[in-house]
């Protein structure tokens, strides 16, 4: 038993050099998304305060003219989507490009899912690691190398604490984001089945997902 419990020991405490690596990789990747969140905030509100002002005045007699419209809005994915469904030739063109549009929309959260769930699991890994050592160090009187190993475990608490809040923060918001265009979109491809006289297309299954979640 005791060769079974050095083993485990042994193991856990290999373990801590790749979770402190994959802890910075997902604190610098943190930092990165959250720099880079700033520019789109402030693009994505003025695009969605002129967006909404159209939509609501938008009937499927005016298409054309909102098609020339989206080229004055900032390129983004919602923007080329919309493009796309205006142009699309029939029903399931237009079902083809919502679809891609949800993988893509999937694809961008996974990015968010990824800090909520691994930053917390690899911060919780790398403060229980350090605590064998720091035990073993109280208990051999030890007081240096007990406190060096609560100091590594506290850090990585708060490394992976941080990935995952900026995660569930960041998450949150394009998730929003994400459902509010489709449900542009979803308007744009019934306005556009209207004035081709064909069946409006149901709604997105990935919109009802993202509200439940």
């Amino acid at each position: 038993m005791e060769q079974v419990s050095n083993l485990l020991f042994w193991i856990s405490n290999g373990l801590l050099v790749p979770v402190i690596v994959g802890l910075l990789f997902f604190f610098l990747k943190s930092v990165l998304l959250l720099g880079g969140f700033a520019g789109q905030y402030l693009q994505h509100a003025k695009r969605d305060k002129q967006l909404q002002q159209r939509m609501k005045a938008l009937t499927a007699d005016r298409l054309a003219p909102f098609a020339a419209e989206l080229k004055e809005l900032p390129e983004s994915l919602f923007t080329g989507t919309a493009g796309q469904l205006l142009e699309a030739p029939g029903e399931a063109a237009r079902n083809r490009t919502l679809s891609e549009y949800e993988i893509t929309a999937d694809a961008e959260l996974g990015k968010y899912k990824l800090l909520v769930k691994f930053g917390p699991i690899l911060g919780l890994m790398g403060t229980l690691i350090p605590m064998g050592p720091a035990l073993a160090g109280l208990s051999s009187g030890d007081i240096s190398s007990m406190a060096y190993n609560m100091q590594v475990a506290f850090a990585t608490t708060v490394l992976g604490l941080f990935a995952g809040a900026v995660g569930f923060v960041l998450l949150q918001v394009k998730q929003r984001w994400f459902t509010t265009d489709l449900v542009y979109l979803d308007y744009l491809a019934a306005l556009a089945q209207e004035k081709g006289k064909t069946s409006p297309r149901a709604s997105s299954l990935l919109t009802a997902k993202m509200i439940a979640e």
